[in-house]
């Protein structure tokens, strides 16, 4: 939904779409203990869930710069790892946004990790627009 509300506000040619992949701070800890007892084993897990984060997190990019080309807006990704809010906050700082374009949250009904954004904070702590892209 953020993604086609920003492609609707961007202009070919003149906007630069900065697509931020945050990866939330909860990955970190991703080591299954409860099951896996050895260092070695949990080592292997661990690596196993980066590779998937990884390529996932890839795919997505690709997805999303392609459909950007296709329409003549020029992009720029940004991954990060920590908390959802404080990333934004400094990648739209860093890249100077004019506006900030995120998602509602995530339905229960769709597949997926349903990190929760903390509204307050980032709205608080942007110097730019922020605009929330509603389910249609």
């Amino acid at each position: 939904m953020a993604e086609t509300l920003a492609y609707e506000i961007a202009r070919p040619g003149l906007t630069t779409i900065v697509h931020c992949l945050v990866v939330p701070e909860l990955w970190a800890g991703m080591q299954g203990d409860d099951w896996l007892n050895d260092a070695s084993t949990r080592d292997t897990f661990a690596h196993y869930v980066e590779q998937l984060l990884e390529k996932d997190a890839k795919r997505e990019l690709a997805a999303v710069e392609a459909r950007c080309v296709r329409r003549g807006i020029a992009y720029k990704a940004v991954v990060r790892f920590g908390d959802p809010a404080e990333c934004t906050i400094a990648i739209a700082d860093e890249e100077l946004a004019d506006l900030v374009v995120i998602g509602p949250p995530r339905p229960k009904s769709m597949l997926g990790l349903r990190s929760r954004m903390d509204l307050d904070r980032l709205a608080y702590g942007l110097t730019c627009p922020m605009l929330i892209a509603s389910r249609r």
